[in-house]
């Protein structure tokens, strides 16, 4: 590579400025992989959409017809129910148990570890199971004086039926799930600000609910909704030990009729569509806690001013600096 050297007298004045010379343009980057993966994606999605319409084994007119079902629509009218009651129940359970854990003493931050760790680790299926046979292990359950008399005596056959087992057994899960949710989103905030606040005066409680709630929010409400969008479709698991949920309500209905893949197909859709309006309500939720961040700049804008900082010149500018 030549290397000119320029006199002080023209160092001073600067380079040389040609006013014929053509505007710098800005050049985006070639990626010929994004284009060879869009095109891939393109064609698959075709090919998704053509055995979708073409293939009569998906029987759409059977899907219509019982899309809107009294016995599809009263399993989904549970299926809700199940996931509304389990999800604030195990929440609130599960913020007890952050508690515990945070600010409760050994005893406390013992049983909140063994709690979480023992039902992580069960999967939901066993633990469905285990509540709803619990009458062989415990036929009668009693209150009363511990071992002493015993004042009231349940029936545990009548007591725990199959809706009830699947309530206790889902909102046990949850409550594990969204104690660490609950756990981790306060230990994201910065310790030195809420010693911060200490220093100001402020007292424990305005502390948490106006500093570390605030901060931790943002943090908890993207994990909250993926943990209520999972416990809607566990809610499914329940038809195992016979509840009337979406699932169980379309398996009962193809029994009769042996239309197997089409009433699959209602629930599937069904699942989709509360799905897609949980995510609706995550985003605007999550936009209310982070409307403090909003100034924020989008991460493309960032690209876009890093890529302007090295424009690629036409051939008259270079040429004219190379002279110089």
């Amino acid at each position: 590579m030549a290397t000119t050297i320029l006199s002080p007298s023209r160092a001073a004045q600067g380079p040389p400025t040609d006013t014929s010379a053509a505007p710098v343009r800005l050049v985006p980057r070639r990626r010929p992989g994004r284009w060879i993966a869009a095109a891939v994606v393109a064609v698959l999605g075709a090919m998704l959409v053509n055995t979708l319409v073409t293939n009569e084994r998906f029987e759409w007119p059977t899907v219509a017809h019982y899309f809107t079902q009294e016995a599809v629509l009263k399993g989904l009218w549970l299926t809700l129910w199940l996931t509304a009651v389990t999800f604030a129940a195990g929440f609130v359970l599960g913020i007890g148990l952050a508690a515990m854990r945070l600010w409760g003493g050994p005893v406390l931050q013992t049983v909140s570890f063994v709690f979480v760790w023992l039902v992580r680790s069960v999967p939901p299926l066993v633990l469905l199971l285990f509540w709803f046979q619990l009458a062989s292990l415990y036929p009668q359950l009693s209150l009363g004086i511990p071992f002493g008399p015993e004042f009231v005596t349940f029936n545990t056959t009548h007591l725990i039926s199959g809706l009830v087992a699947a309530f206790i057994a889902l909102t046990i899960d949850v409550a594990a799930f969204a104690a660490e949710i609950v756990r981790g989103g306060l230990v994201s905030v910065d310790p030195g600000q809420t010693e911060a606040a200490r220093s100001l005066g402020l007292s424990p409680r305005r502390i948490f609910r106006r500093i570390v709630l605030p901060q931790a929010m943002p943090a908890i409400i993207p994990a909250s909704g993926n943990l209520l969008i999972g416990l809607l479709k566990s809610t499914s698991l329940v038809s195992v030990i016979a509840v009337t949920d979406l699932l169980y309500s379309v398996q009962l209905v193809y029994n009769q009729n042996f239309k197997v893949m089409p009433l699959l197909l209602v629930a599937t859709i069904w699942y989709i569509v509360i799905t897609s309006v949980l995510a609706v309500g995550q985003y605007f939720v999550e936009r209310r806690f982070n409307r403090g961040r909003r100034d924020a700049r989008p991460f493309r804008e960032v690209l876009a001013d890093a890529a302007r900082l090295r424009p690629r010149l036409p051939r008259t500018v270079r040429a004219a600096g190379d002279r110089a």
